[in-house]
């Protein structure tokens, strides 16, 4: 067994689509500022995963510098990533992992959250959490400028 933790951390911007954990919040007036489409939830999740195999972190493997990944999808990189741990002989026994946001209201799409990340995993649902909360007002956070994210992950 192997664990890792990953954080991650974007800046709320006017013009951007918002996606957190695969799930695009439709109605959002901001996204997260980021060479990818910034889905911090699956960036922790990315980053606890390598970082439980003994790997790189996630800019290692997908530049902010390589065109090739501007725009595109968490889902598609946390896939990519999921290989990554598969071919060095580990599976995804478990996540846990936190949305710290004040804004968008993430608790009613935590469901679609913990069904699109155990699609792009391969695994079963009851093998990822996913909880959100806010920072009543303090910090970056509570001033709605970004959102944050931890994840936590046991390979086996």
């Amino acid at each position: 067994m192997r664990i890792g933790i990953g954080y991650d951390v974007h800046r709320l911007v006017k013009g951007r689509k918002l996606y957190l954990g695969g799930v695009e919040f439709e109605d959002a007036v901001f996204g997260l500022e980021g060479h990818s489409d910034a889905d911090v939830l699956i960036h922790a999740i990315m980053d606890a995963m390598l970082g439980a195999a003994g790997f790189n972190d996630i800019g290692y493997y997908f530049s902010d510098k390589d065109e090739k990944y501007r725009g595109i999808r968490s889902t598609e990189l946390l896939k990519q990533v999921s290989i990554l741990i598969k071919n060095a002989g580990y599976s995804v026994e478990n996540i846990d992992s936190i949305v710290v946001a004040e804004y968008p209201r993430v608790a009613p799409k935590i469901d679609e959250i913990k069904q699109t990340l155990a699609t792009a995993l391969g695994i079963n649902v009851k093998q990822v959490g996913v909880k959100a909360t806010t920072e009543e007002g303090l910090g970056f956070t509570g001033r709605k400028e970004g959102i944050a994210a931890h994840a936590v992950v046991l390979l086996k």
